[in-house]
């Protein structure tokens, strides 16, 4: 039997990290599903969706906890909920503090949960002025409305543009 694991995973970047996590995984009949990564600030940050088969699991963990960074794992709970309405969102305008925390706010406030989230400054084409971006998807349940949290997510500023797909 398989047992899903999601992983976080936190530490000092370097050349090769991500192979040795993959060969870690393989080496104890992993199958790596899925996963988001970064660099931020010389640090490497990333979440995995590991699947191995369950005698395997805790020698695969204790190998991963050897390898001098950082990792959380945690089981992949199953659910029976109905797989809610996906749509990808992009959101942009002036930069401002709490600027994710009211976007977030408002997403939530219009029945949306946030399934995937980008966030970043980017320079103004003209001005150069730093402009806010977040991208990601939103699940919305069947019975909520997209304008509903097209409406809440403007009502946070004349100077937000947003754009769904899906």
């Amino acid at each position: 039997m398989n047992c899903d694991l999601i992983m976080t995973i936190l530490g000092p970047d370097r050349q090769g990290l991500v192979n040795q996590l993959a060969e870690t995984v393989a080496d104890h009949s992993g199958n790596w599903l899925e996963s988001r990564m970064a660099r931020l600030a010389g640090q490497f940050a990333g979440i995995a969706r590991i699947q191995c088969p369950e005698d395997k699991v805790d020698a695969l963990i204790e190998t991963l906890n050897q390898a001098g960074i950082n990792i959380q794992v945690a089981r992949e709970a199953s659910s029976d909920s109905p797989t809610p309405r996906l749509v990808r969102i992009d959101v942009m305008g002036n930069d401002r503090p709490g600027i994710v925390r009211d976007l977030t706010t408002a997403i939530a406030k219009a029945g949306g949960n946030v399934e995937e989230f980008s966030t970043g400054l980017e320079s103004a084409p003209m001005s150069g002025h730093p402009m806010f971006r977040a991208s990601g998807r939103v699940a919305i349940g069947a019975d909520e409305s997209l304008e509903k949290l097209r409406q809440t997510i403007e009502g946070l500023g004349e100077d937000l543009t947003v754009d769904f797909q899906g």
